[in-house]
C-alpha cells in the first residue's frame, strides 16, 4: 500500500493532532484545576491565585470531607446502586437483545416489540406519572426506586442487539446441531463473544448510575438514603451551614478551607471510583461501540 506523503496530507495530520490535543486539554484542565483548588488554602483560592497547582498546600478539605458520616453513607448507597443497577441492566439488556437480534421469521412479532422499545426512547410518561408509580409500588425511600425505573436502557440494548446480529449465524446453527438449546447457546457461546459490547454498555450503566442525582432527591424522603451525587448536590447549596454544624472552631477551619476548597475535595473524591474503573474497561470500549453500530 502506497503512503500519501503529500503536503496536504501532512497538514491534515498536524491539524488533526492539534484539535485532538485541544479537546483533551479542555476535558482535563478543569479537573486539574479542581484538584489544585482542593489542596489549596482558602486565602489563595479566594484571591484567585490557584490555577493548575496548589498554593499553600494543605489537606484540610479532605480531612473535613472524610470526617463526616454523610459522605461515606452516601458513597455506600451509590456503590450499592451501581452494582445492583448495572447487574440488572446487563441481564435485562441481554435477555431483550438476544431474541430481537433474530429475523422476523424466527421471532413472531419482532417488529412490534422493537417498535415498543424505540417508542420508549422517544417518549416517556413524565415526571409526575413516574413518581406516582414509584409511590404506588412502595419504592419510596428504597434503593430500588433508583434502579427499577431505568432497569433496561434501550439505547444500550440496541447496541447489544446489533452486535449479536453481526455475529455469524453458523455459530448458533452448529451449536443447535450439537443439541444445545437457546439458553445454553446464549450463556455458553454468545456471552463470551459479547464481552466487548457488554463492557461498553456496562460502562454506560455504571457512569449513568453513578452520576445520577435528581432521582435520589425526588424519591428519597430521608437524606440518609441519598446517593453520593444527590448528597453532593445538596452540599453545593448548603456547604457553609454544614461547616458550621460540623466544627466547633469555625474561624480556624475557615482559615484553612472555604466553600470552594471543600466542594472541590468532595467532588474529586466522588469521581475517584469512576476514574479507577474506566482504565479496565477502556480497551473494550471502542471495539464494542463500533461493532454494535454496524447494522441498523
Amino acid at each position: 500500500m502506497v503512503q500519501d506523503n503529500s503536503l496536504g496530507r501532512k497538514l491534515f495530520h498536524i491539524v488533526n493532532y492539534m484539535v485532538l490535543i485541544l479537546v483533551s486539554l479542555i476535558c482535563v484542565l478543569p479537573f486539574v484545576n479542581l484538584l489544585a483548588v482542593s489542596f489549596s488554602s482558602s486565602a489563595a483560592v479566594s484571591a484567585g491565585e490557584v490555577v493548575f497547582w496548589p498554593v499553600d498546600f494543605n489537606t484540610k478539605a479532605y480531612e473535613f470531607a472524610l470526617k463526616g458520616d454523610e459522605f461515606f453513607r452516601s458513597m455506600w448507597v451509590s456503590l450499592q446502586r451501581v452494582v445492583l443497577g448495572t447487574l440488572i441492566n446487563l441481564i435485562l439488556m441481554v435477555l431483550a437483545a438476544y431474541p430481537l437480534s433474530k429475523t422476523k421469521e424466527k421471532v413472531l412479532g419482532r417488529g412490534i416489540y422493537m417498535g415498543f422499545f424505540v417508542f420508549t426512547m422517544l417518549f416517556n410518561g413524565g415526571l409526575i406519572p413516574t413518581y406516582l408509580i414509584v409511590v404506588q409500588t412502595g419504592l419510596i425511600d428504597s434503593i430500588w426506586s433508583l434502579i427499577l425505573p431505568g432497569a433496561i436502557p434501550v439505547f444500550s440494548m440496541i447496541i447489544l442487539m446489533n452486535f449479536l446480529r453481526g455475529l455469524p449465524e453458523e455459530i448458533e446453527e452448529s451449536a443447535t446441531i450439537d443439541g444445545a438449546g437457546p439458553i445454553q447457546i446464549l450463556v455458553q457461546i454468545l456471552l463470551p463473544l459479547l464481552k466487548p459490547a457488554l463492557a461498553t454498555v456496562g460502562l454506560f450503566s455504571i457512569v449513568g448510575h453513578w452520576n445520577s442525582w435528581f432521582d435520589g432527591i425526588i424519591y428519597m424522603n430521608d437524606t440518609a438514603n441519598y446517593p453520593l451525587q444527590s448528597y453532593l448536590q445538596t452540599l453545593l447549596l448548603s456547604f457553609e451551614q454544614i461547616m458550621l454544624r460540623a466544627s466547633t472552631d469555625y474561624t480556624q477551619l475557615l482559615a484553612m478551607m472555604n466553600v470552594r476548597t471543600g466542594r472541590a475535595a468532595q467532588m474529586f473524591l466522588g469521581a475517584i471510583p469512576i476514574l479507577a474503573i474506566y482504565p479496565f474497561l477502556q480497551k473494550y470500549f471502542t471495539t464494542g461501540l463500533v461493532l454494535g453500530s454496524v447494522k441498523g
